[in-house]
């Protein structure tokens, strides 16, 4: 892949104090309520272009997208964006820690020349439409790329990745942890031989997209409709799959607003395909908990053992553990997809049990109100057991994590997972680095 150094817009300290304070999550998982803590955490803060309020007058020249690039515009002219003067390739540190362990990513942000889906770049999720009109109107009134679509590459010489871990000799351009207690750190790339051995280690490289499938689909559809020839070259960042610091999470199903919704109906139409054990418990505390510790050591378990599992929860005092008893289930169901594909966890969930048993189909997942995506957060477990029990939500079903040859094996078939099949740990955070087209 065709990579290169650029000069980004990046928060000046000198006008917005904080810079770590402008700073926010990408798009797509801010709620509502953290969007007003970013609001009110600085009135400089990212979040102003990348998901602006809407209000009931809002029309077709006063709205979310106008006031975007009316910020971005405005910030550029007063100086809260400044632009770089060295061509650069920005090295991104991001540390964390996970069940109890630091762990540390390296990666890189430069510019990219696009290409469609192929050899050199593929997807390894679905996408919705609806999020890929709204980053494109948002493109069309910025004219900038924003948020950071997080790219793998492997190099086992880890050429980048020496270059970043020297970087971060130097003073940081950004240092700050957010609200997880992640740990930010950015640094300049600057020396023209670091510059040049990145970009040679990278041509005959091929990416898989790891988060931000619906940006760099709308970077796609911006080229092909825009005359600006600048369009051609976007930020990106690349994170090598050959380091510790790469994580893939879970993320679990939260089920709803089904009509006619019985468990014991379920547990017995899941017996067709899969073993079922149960961890009964009384309705106290500690056996609520007890019993959840061996459902969640059991999913694990069979995991490692590379079984198809599946955690579920229906607030009846029992945990279960569906386990699929013959993986050749799934061969006349999907016969079109590949082996790798039919042998996904989120396969198997999504085809014999959503759809099949529930009448979760792609259609209705599409139009949503049945189902919600919880990713393995912190309390994510705890929470989605809440909801349940709150009757907010019918059932949980709780996943194991995708691991990465399964991603990679996928994507060679040029096949694409079940939307949310992964959830990257942690999020690569927008507004370190923003490229005006």
């Amino acid at each position: 892949m065709e990579v290169g150094p650029f000069k980004a817009f990046r928060f000046d300290a000198d006008i917005v104090g904080d810079v770590g304070s402008c700073i926010a999550p990408p798009y797509d998982v801010i709620s509502p309520a953290q969007q007003q803590q970013l609001y009110e955490k600085n009135k400089y803060n990212i979040v102003r272009i990348i998901k602006g309020k809407t209000t009931p007058s809002d029309n077709d020249n006063n709205n979310q997208y106008t006031r975007a690039a009316d910020y971005l515009n405005n910030w550029i002219k007063e100086g809260v964006l400044e632009q770089d003067s060295t061509e650069t390739i920005y090295a991104y540190i991001q540390d964390f820690q996970l069940a109890g362990t630091g762990l540390q990513r390296f990666s890189f942000i430069a510019l990219a020349r696009l290409e469609e889906f192929g050899e050199t770049v593929r997807p390894h999720e679905e996408t919705f439409d609806d999020p890929k009109i709204d980053r494109l109107n948002l493109k069309r009134a910025t004219i900038a790329k924003l948020g950071l679509v997080f790219m793998l590459y492997e190099d086992r010489e880890k050429v980048a990745d020496k270059i970043v871990e020297n970087a971060a000799g130097e003073k940081p351009l950004i240092d700050f942890r957010d609200d997880q207690n992640v740990r930010h750190r950015l640094f300049a790339i600057t020396d023209q031989d670091n510059i040049k051995a990145i970009a040679k280690m990278m041509l005959d490289k091929k990416c898989i997209i790891a988060d931000g499938h619906h940006r760099y689909e709308t970077a796609l559809n911006y080229l092909r409709q825009s005359n600006n020839p600048a369009a051609k070259y976007q930020m990106l960042a690349f994170t090598n799959t050959c380091q510790e610091g790469l994580v893939v999470l879970a993320t679990h199903r939260l089920v709803g607003n089904l009509e006619n919704f019985n468990m014991d109906k379920l547990i017995a139409d899941l017996k067709e395909n899969f073993e079922i054990t149960q961890f009964k418990f009384d309705p106290n505390p500690q056996a609520r908990t007890d019993a959840r510790q061996k459902m969640l050591a059991q999913l694990k378990a069979e995991h490692d053992n590379d079984k198809n599992a599946f955690g579920i929860y229906a607030a009846n005092n029992v945990f279960y553990v569906a386990v699929l008893k013959d993986k050749r289930t799934m061969d006349p169901v999907v016969p079109n997809m590949s082996s790798a594909w039919r042998t996904l966890d989120v396969s198997v969930l999504h085809k014999l049990i959503l759809e099949k048993l529930l009448g979760i189909d792609e259609e209705r997942i599409a139009k949503g109100g049945n189902l919600e995506y919880v990713k393995d957060t912190h309390n994510a477990i705890d929470d989605t057991i809440s909801q349940v029990d709150a009757g907010q939500k019918q059932v949980a079903f709780f996943m194991n994590p995708v691991k990465m040859q399964q991603l990679k094996t996928v994507t060679d078939a040029g096949e694409k997972m079940p939307q949310k099949s992964t959830y990257f740990y942690p999020k690569m955070y927008t507004g370190l680095t923003i490229q005006k087209l």
